[in-house]
């Protein structure tokens, strides 16, 4: 029967502390059965810059989105409706 390995003062998964007797991480629960890998099964994948931005990164992004909101309704839907009401007074003042 294979020996218990010593758990790493890191964890490769969550990045987060691990006591020196536990038998799984306390956060994300890597134990040794995954062999207390010293890199993480991410390493090695090539993300763009944008994928580590933090959450104020997406809050500015969220508020430029809802910028060109007026009242919860998209600024295009704004032109639609102003053309239709002016198309329609045209329409009544031919009539007379």
């Amino acid at each position: 029967m294979r020996g218990h390995l010593p758990p790493p003062p890191e964890c490769a998964q969550c990045g987060a502390s691990i006591p020196p007797r536990a038998s799984a991480c306390p956060e994300c629960g890597a134990d040794e059965r995954t062999g207390w890998r010293t890199t993480s099964v991410f390493d090695g994948l090539e993300l763009p810059d944008e994928a580590w931005g933090d959450e104020s990164d997406k809050d500015s992004r969220k508020s430029d989105r809802m910028s060109r909101h007026v009242n919860g309704i998209a600024w295009y839907w704004w032109c639609v409706a102003v053309a239709l009401l002016l198309f329609l007074g045209l329409g009544a003042l031919a009539l007379l």
